[in-house]
């Protein structure tokens, strides 16, 4: 007998939109496993299941509770016994530091006393002993508030600058493109100074013959105190005549490169008068005559004494 072929206009049954997802369902329809059901359907046949039912079961776990209890209660204890100490110690350091504080700010205004007593001797002897020039001699050193007119330079870095530096001017020895360096300012003063000022000061801080210039980390020190930006410069001399040779001099020309490649700020103007204060310290030094005896000393060595 010839059998019939399978009819195929019977579709089969669809496909469940899950079949790909068969084990996430399995875990979703069984989530607690049959061994864990099989155990607790014992243990509850059993009467093992909840509490212990012995003497000793309860007695076991009574003892558990009181140690834990017991152990709480010994760290609550000593938490609160501590915690006095500690406040005590506490307080005892900050007295310390108050102390110690308000000691280190008494010494410093002593300092400073010492420090202002030192200069304004120093300045009485270069004026005393300068003679005919003892204003001249107590101008050039720095000893004496000076006032006339003269030019106002500020110098600033530019706006939005890099702290972390990487820019082409690092090649140079620069920390980045738009910062105002030591050697910026090393150049700006000693081109005022060969353009014909006869005073100089730096955001309030006189220059003198034996001023430094330098650099600390990203602050520039001027005779080891630091300065920030804006710098503000001070020159006392024929303000138009000073301004010109200093725009034209190898420094004003560094000077405006800086400005021009780097976007660091700058302005010059004339001032009918500028104030420029004393310098904080004076170093004093004087020269003698070498001997020209046959003793020892300096003249053998052949140094003279500063």
């Amino acid at each position: 007998m010839s059998q019939q072929p399978p009819d195929r206009s019977i579709a089969p049954p669809p496909a469940r939109p899950d079949a790909s997802m068969s084990l996430l369902t399995n875990v979703m329809d069984h989530s607690l496993d049959d061994g864990y059901a099989e155990a607790t359907a014992r243990r509850k046949a059993d009467g093992s299941a909840g509490l212990p039912r012995t003497l000793k079961s309860k007695l076991g776990l009574a003892a558990g509770l009181v140690v834990a209890a017991l152990v709480v209660t010994l760290g609550a204890a000593e938490a609160r016994v501590s915690a006095p100490v500690v406040a005590k110690e506490r307080e005892e350091l900050i007295d310390r530091i108050d102390a110690e504080t308000t000691a280190a700010d008494t010494l410093e205004s002593d300092v400073e006393q010492l420090r202002a007593d030192v200069g304004e001797r120093q300045r009485k002897a270069l004026e005393r002993h300068g003679g005919d020039q003892g204003q001249l001699v107590a101008l050039l050193s720095g000893a004496t508030p000076v006032e006339g007119p003269g030019v106002k330079l500020v110098v600033d870095d530019a706006k939005d600058t890099d702290q972390g530096g990487g820019g082409p001017r690092e090649s140079t020895g620069f920390a980045d493109t738009g910062r105002v360096r030591d050697r910026d300012m090393q150049r700006v003063v000693n081109g005022l100074w060969e353009s014909g000022a006869e005073a100089i000061a730096i955001n309030g801080q006189r220059l003198t013959a034996l001023s430094a210039i330098r650099a600390a980390g990203d602050a520039i020190l001027v005779d080891n105190r630091p300065l920030v930006p804006p710098y503000t410069v001070l020159a006392v001399g024929d303000g138009k005549k000073l301004r010109t040779a200093f725009q034209d001099s190898a420094d004003g020309q560094y000077l405006h490169a800086l400005q021009e490649s780097f976007d660091i700020r700058t302005s010059i103007s004339d001032q009918g008068k500028v104030r420029l204060p004393a310098a904080p310290s004076l170093i004093v030094r004087t020269a003698e005559p070498k001997s020209t005896g046959t003793g020892s000393g300096a003249a053998d060595t052949g140094k003279g004494t500063s």
